[in-house]
C-alpha cells in the first residue's frame, strides 16, 4: 500500500510539473522579457542580459532565504498560470465545438447563426456539385458501360467535406464534425446518441474505451494550448514579438484541434456502430425484424427518460 501511494504521488507530481509548472514558468519568463525590453528594445539581447544581471544582484535575492522565497513564488505563479490556461482551454473547446451556441448571449448567438447560414450555403453548393458529378458518372456507366474518371467526383466530395461532413448545424468545422456522428446514427439506425452513449460507454471493451479516452485527452491538450495562446496574446501590448508567437500557437491549435476532433468523431461513431447490438442484448431488446431501424428504435425507447408533465396535463 505504501509503495502504491508513493508511486501515485510521484505520478501526480510529474503531471503537475509537466502540465502546469513548466509551461507556466516559460510564460513567466516571456512576460519578464516583455517587461525588461518593451517595444522600443524588443530584440536588444544586451539590454536583456543587463536587466537579468541587475535582478540577480538585487539584495532581496542575494541570500538563500530570498532565493527560496523567490523559487516558491515562481512555482506558485507558474502553477496558477497553468490552471488559468487550462480554464481558458475549456472555454476554447466549448467555443470550438459550439454544441450550445443557440443559448449563447445575443451578440455571440447572432454571429454563430450568421456563420451557420454562411457555411450551410457553401456546403449546399458543394453538395449540389458533387451530386451532379456523381449522377453524370452514373449515366456514363449506364450508357457507355465504363467507369468515368473518379478524380473529379472525389474532388467535389473533398470540397464538400472540407466545409462539413453533414449539412452544417454548428458555426465551426469541429462542431459539425462531432454533430455529424449524431446525425448519421439517427439517420442510419434511428439511434439517439445523447441518450444511448452513457449506457453504451459502460458496456464497451476496455481497449475501446482506452482509445476514446486517448482521443479525448489529445483534444483537451490541444484546447489547453489554445488557452496558452490567449495568455500570450496580451503580452504583445508590451512586447511585439509576443504577437507572432501567439499567432503561431493559434495556427498550431487550429490544426491540432481539427485533427483530434476528427479522430474522436471517427472512434465515437465506430464504437456505436460496432457495439450497439451488444448493448441491446444486455438490455434484452434486440429486434428480430429485418429492418435495421428496429434496434435503434428499441434502444431509444428503453433509454430515453420521459419528461414529467404539469399536474392535470396528459401525454
Amino acid at each position: 500500500m505504501t509503495g502504491f501511494l508513493t508511486a501515485l504521488g510521484q505520478k501526480l507530481a510529474e503531471r503537475w510539473l509537466t502540465l502546469l509548472v513548466l509551461p507556466g514558468a516559460l510564460f513567466l519568463c516571456t512576460a519578464a522579457v516583455a517587461r525588461a525590453l518593451g517595444q522600443a528594445h524588443a530584440l536588444d539581447h544586451r539590454r536583456l542580459v543587463g536587466r537579468i544581471t541587475d535582478w540577480a544582484q538585487a539584495p532581496a535575492v542575494s541570500g538563500v532565504g530570498g532565493q527560496v522565497v523567490l523559487l516558491a513564488a515562481v512555482l506558485a505563479l507558474a502553477a496558477a498560470t497553468g490552471l488559468a490556461a487550462q480554464w481558458l482551454g475549456t472555454v476554447v473547446l466549448r467555443t470550438v465545438l459550439a454544441a450550445d451556441w443557440r443559448t449563447w448571449p445575443s451578440p455571440l448567438r447572432q454571429w454563430a447563426q450568421a456563420a451557420v447560414t454562411r457555411r450551410h450555403t457553401r456546403w449546399s453548393a458543394a453538395a449540389t456539385a458533387y451530386r451532379q458529378q456523381r449522377d453524370a458518372d452514373a449515366r456514363a456507366l449506364a450508357l457507355q458501360g465504363r467507369r468515368a474518371d473518379a478524380a473529379p467526383r472525389r474532388a467535389f466530395h473533398d470540397a464538400m467535406r472540407a466545409i462539413a461532413a453533414e449539412a452544417p448545424d454548428r458555426p465551426t468545422w469541429s462542431g459539425d464534425r462531432v454533430h455529424a456522428v449524431a446525425v448519421r446514427l439517427d439517420r442510419d439506425h434511428h439511434l439517439d446518441l445523447p441518450t444511448l452513449w452513457p449506457y453504451l460507454w459502460l458496456t464497451l471493451p476496455e481497449t475501446t474505451r482506452a482509445e476514446i479516452t486517448t482521443a479525448e485527452q489529445a483534444l483537451t491538450r490541444a484546447a489547453t494550448l489554445g488557452g496558452w495562446a490567449l495568455l500570450y496574446a496580451p503580452l504583445a501590448v508590451w512586447w511585439w514579438p509576443a504577437a507572432p508567437l501567439a499567432a503561431a500557437l493559434a495556427l498550431t491549435v487550429r490544426h491540432r484541434i481539427r485533427a483530434a476532433v476528427d479522430v474522436y468523431a471517427q472512434l465515437l461513431e465506430a464504437a456505436v456502430r460496432l457495439h450497439c447490438a451488444d448493448l441491446a442484448t444486455h438490455l434484452g431488446s434486440l429486434g428480430t425484424g429485418p429492418e435495421a431501424f428496429t434496434v435503434g428504435d428499441s434502444l431509444t425507447r428503453q433509454l430515453r427518460t420521459g419528461t414529467p408533465l404539469p399536474r392535470g396535463d396528459t401525454a
